[in-house]
């Protein structure tokens, strides 16, 4: 029997409170300790995000799925593995812990809460690099869902981790992590007039893998996310 709506809207929103912490707050720290060397920073952040999903969806997943993103929520719900009236719970929950989870990292290394990131992210190679990012991202938990579903944590903190480096955007794939992270001014951020753009390619891109699985392995069972 699944937990009620509120604890798995909780889950949701404690798991990406804690996802967002470790973006914004691993890239301070790293940005402060690399003295410039921006290659180190983004190892260095990219180490700390691929093993906190990892984490996070070990924890949280057995309570709410641990999606901790509406790109996967709304694929999940289209698939049937979460019914369409409790997916704006889960998005709101996401995207209400993506902003404290910004807001608690800025706290924790003494910076204004909320403010505009001037992290120019934009163009058509951009924008290729979020929908290539969240098609991998859908293909690899639809992917693992048909046979390894316990491999999915692992499996999404090791694509992340190397999406970190073969997109030219660094991966958000994320529309909760991309409208959070244009509120801080530091090394994970993006300029907000460039978040829409990034949301509307990682929107298409989670489309585009559901659908392709849908086709390639028509027999995945939509519980296995969850």
């Amino acid at each position: 029997m699944k937990p009620s709506l509120l604890r798995r809207t909780v889950a949701e929103f404690v798991g990406t409170l804690l996802l967002l912490a470790t973006v914004v707050g691993s890239g301070i720290m790293a940005e402060r300790l690399a003295a410039g060397n921006v290659a180190l920073a983004l190892l260095a952040n990219t180490i700390a995000t691929g093993a906190a999903l990892v984490a996070l969806i070990l924890a949280f997943g057995p309570v709410s799925g641990a999606h901790l993103n509406p790109a996967v929520t709304l694929a999940d719900a289209w698939r049937g593995g979460i019914a369409w009236r409790e997916s704006p719970v889960y998005i709101a929950a996401q995207i209400a812990g993506a902003f404290a989870g910004v807001a608690s990292a800025h706290l924790m290394f003494g910076l204004t809460l909320f403010t505009a990131s001037t992290h120019v992210r934009n163009g058509p190679a951009q924008l290729f690099s979020e929908f290539i990012a969240t098609f991998g991202l859908l293909s690899v938990i639809w992917g693992c869902s048909w046979n390894r579903p316990a491999a999915i944590p692992f499996a999404v903190g090791a694509y992340i981790t190397a999406a970190y480096w073969f997109t030219a955007s660094t991966s958000f794939a994320n529309p909760a992590v991309t409208f959070a992270r244009s509120t801080s001014n530091t090394f994970a951020g993006i300029r907000p007039a460039d978040a829409a753009g990034f949301v509307v390619a990682q929107l298409a891109g989670a489309f585009t893998a559901t659908l392709f699985f849908r086709w390639l392995l028509p027999s995945v069972r939509a519980d296995g996310l969850d």
